[in-house]
């Protein structure tokens, strides 16, 4: 994860004398620490987040980004391997709101809901009923907002639950129908209540202050 340390192991239990150990980074092959030793004389030259094992030349990155992510090639003396290092983002919490563009084709017993991701990267969104999976979308490369929609009942007792998750973390909003949807039912029909009430009021100005008949609610 972004902020983690990692270590890459040369494999050596210490270095000898004579030893010359070179660890280069990315496509350009770019010389980030190195030991040599002959006679005792050790010299090391460290760049950047990166500190070698003066014992055994294994190179340590601190405080990760997604900038050292990338193939690392360890030569030592006349031998080389290599190693791949990705790094994921730290993942943010998804977002449920009510999908407000949704309401005039939803009816009238059932809420329309979204969540949302912005700036994210190799992960997966979904919808969760329970345990059951009920809709995902994917990205990979770009970094990119996500949304995913859901569709509830206003009654509905079930429990939801929107997941973003990479290949090691995830993170969970649970949803709370009582609050994003009920509210919003309530809502609408105060709005019906202000909006007749508005209608006779206007009404009874035209027809005189004796027209307006009783409201009951």
């Amino acid at each position: 994860m972004e902020g983690d340390s990692v270590t890459l192991n040369s494999g050596l239990p210490e270095i000898v004398e004579g030893d010359q150990i070179q660890w280069w980074f990315g496509h350009k092959s770019s010389l980030i620490a190195e030991i040599n030793q002959q006679a005792d004389d050790i010299t090391v030259n460290n760049q950047f987040r990166h500190k070698q094992d003066n014992q055994t030349g294994s190179l340590t990155i601190t405080n990760t980004t997604t900038e050292d992510a990338g193939r690392y090639k360890l030569q030592i003396n006349s031998v080389s391997k290599s190693f791949s290092l990705t790094v994921n983002a730290r993942l943010p919490v998804p977002v449920i709101s009510r999908d407000c563009s949704s309401s005039s084709s939803s009816s009238s017993s059932s809420c329309s809901l979204v969540c949302s991701v912005v700036n994210v990267s190799h992960v997966t969104l979904s919808w969760y009923k329970g345990n059951s999976l009920l809709s995902s979308i994917s990205v990979s490369d770009l970094s990119i907002s996500l949304s995913l929609p859901l569709e509830v009942e206003y009654q509905d007792k079930n429990s939801y639950s929107c997941v973003l998750n990479n290949p090691i973390s995830n993170q969970t909003t649970h949803l709370d129908i009582s609050q994003l949807c009920q509210l919003s039912a309530l809502v609408g029909v105060a709005t019906v209540i202000l909006l007749v009430y508005d209608i006779r009021s206007r009404r009874a100005v035209l027809m005189g202050p004796h027209a307006l008949p009783p409201i009951l609610f």
